[in-house]
């Protein structure tokens, strides 16, 4: 099986969280144990996940942990919408076209794993 790194998922995940973290960085003090934590823990989970599923023994377990990258990554969706409806972000559409290009490869991916 291919190394986490060489997975184009796995790449365009660890990218993602960097913007995560760069746009949730100007979010209100009051948000810092709230939302801005619950959004960087579900950017970080998607490339963890991801790692730890190809690490793992078999194609079912990496297909598990891809499919745990795949709730995260409709958590953060959400979270970037809520985001954006109370005004801490500007403009959540680039991001959410990135959340939606993750999901469609981690979907790609579990499809290639199932044959």
């Amino acid at each position: 099986m291919k190394s986490h790194n060489d997975l184009r998922v796995y790449q365009e995940s660890m990218d993602l969280v960097i913007e995560i973290y760069k746009v949730t960085h100007n979010f209100p003090d009051s948000e810092k144990f709230g939302l801005t934590s619950q959004i960087r823990r579900a950017s970080v989970s998607i490339p963890s996940n991801i790692a730890e599923g190809a690490a793992r023994e078999s194609k079912k377990e990496f297909k598990r942990f891809l499919y745990i990258s795949l709730g995260s990554a409709a958590e953060l969706e959400t979270q970037i919408e809520i985001s954006n409806r109370l005004g801490f972000i500007d403009d959540s559409k680039i991001l959410k076209e990135k959340i939606y290009y993750i999901k469609r490869m981690l979907i790609k991916l579990i499809q290639t794993l199932k044959n």
